[in-house]
């Protein structure tokens, strides 16, 4: 079967990382239109800069945990793509060999000019750091108001897929939380995550739990269907 895996911060906090954003709405203290937006990195890179290097510090300290690894073995056994919202790259390092990054990856830079110039960057970026052509570089991440790119990708991975696995993500943010709308009618849905953003139906089976614990046995369940 064809399984496509939908993941937020939910399972990546159970690593370690923080979600960014709190109940107030701010990231790490700053609005996050500071911090997140093509706006914000031009009235002020520095500070836009130092958030996303404290967050790859961060990342380069934690590893995947037994979700992410739950879903890399799937592979064994299902024909399975991960479509996330995260910018880490735990899945990865778990395992999953079809990943695709919605909001691009924190462990990854291009310059300010081209979207397609995008190289693999595990360091700290400052202000005058540039490329070759002398472009200021830029964290590898989709921000607020910009372009999703690979979402024509998930779209189409969604509407190929038997199963829909959704994980440690309210699906309340968009494009990302549009992509329910174009799974098959009669496609398996399963929600992990400690407070559901749906009800249980026919179709639908919810499980209220963390990423670790509600993964493992929402693929057992898969693994009974074959």
């Amino acid at each position: 079967m064809k399984i496509s895996v939908l993941t937020g911060a939910g399972i990546s906090a159970e690593s370690g990382l923080k979600t960014f954003r709190d109940s107030n709405g701010l990231w790490e203290g700053h609005d996050v239109m500071e911090v997140a937006s093509p706006q914000g990195f031009d009235k002020n890179p520095a500070l836009v800069l130092d958030f996303y290097n404290q967050r790859r510090r961060q990342l380069l300290e934690v590893s995947p945990n037994k979700a992410h690894d739950a879903l890399a073995q799937l592979e064994s056994t299902h024909e399975v793509v991960v479509i996330t919202q995260n910018v880490d790259d735990l899945h990865e390092r778990a395992g999953s060999s079809r990943v695709v990054h919605l909001h691009g990856e924190l462990l990854k830079a291009r310059n300010v000019v081209s979207e397609t110039s995008v190289q693999e960057w595990k360091n700290d970026i400052l202000v005058g750091d540039v490329c070759e052509n002398g472009h200021q570089l830029r964290p590898h991440i989709v921000w607020f108001g910009e372009a999703v790119p690979m979402m024509d990708v998930a779209i189409n991975l969604v509407e190929s897929s038997d199963i829909i696995m959704i994980i440690g993500t309210s699906m309340q943010v968009y494009p990302a939380a549009s992509l329910l709308q174009y799974a098959k009618p009669h496609a398996l849905i399963y929600f992990i995550d400690p407070n559901p953003a749906i009800n249980p139906s026919e179709r639908i089976r919810i499980y209220a739990e963390n990423a670790t614990t509600g993964v493992p046995k929402a693929i057992s369940e898969i693994n009974q269907l074959r």
